[in-house]
């Protein structure tokens, strides 16, 4: 897995990038590449179940390009023939999305925002909470509860 490690200053409010006018106190170390998702995953708050399910959704939310673009798609334009499994690259992206929609479906209502937003949108549990207008520690239940339905639409045992 790649790694940005970048040093924050820990503040009452948490981490905080040092702008040189604050003095220093406690710092952490945080990678700006770890997904929300792993972050939960490696300290045992979802177990491999859930973290496949995440995953999943993921792929199907990058396969199916409903992230925002911001310059001109580069890839290149395969005239003929098509991969293994028989689909044009238009019907991949078709199914993706297709695949996608049901999950986020499966999720319910209500729980397809934290969803979104922690494994899509890669924010913070935290972040979401306060987004959403949520209790503290409230994100991480209903996000469990919304992954065991997506595992359970990809057929995840």
């Amino acid at each position: 897995m790649k790694q940005h490690l970048v040093e924050r200053e820990l503040t009452s409010e948490g981490p905080r990038t040092r702008d040189g006018v604050a003095p220093r106190r406690r710092s952490v170390t945080v990678n700006l590449a770890e997904s929300p998702l792993t972050w939960l995953h490696a300290r045992g708050h979802l177990d491999d179940r859930l973290f496949a399910a995440g995953e999943c959704l993921r792929a199907d939310y990058e396969r199916a390009q409903l992230g925002p673009s911001v310059t001109m798609r580069w890839e290149a334009v395969r005239i003929r023939g098509t991969n293994g499994n028989g689909l044009a690259p238009g019907e991949r992206q078709f199914a993706a999305r297709q695949r996608f929609d049901g999950a986020i479906a499966a999720a319910g209502k209500g729980l397809e925002d934290i969803l979104w937003r922690v494994v899509c949108a890669c924010e913070t549990v935290s972040s979401a909470e306060k987004a959403l207008e949520w209790p503290a520690r409230s994100g991480k239940l209903l996000l469990r509860i919304a992954l065991e339905r997506v595992a359970d639409f990809y057929r995840i045992g």
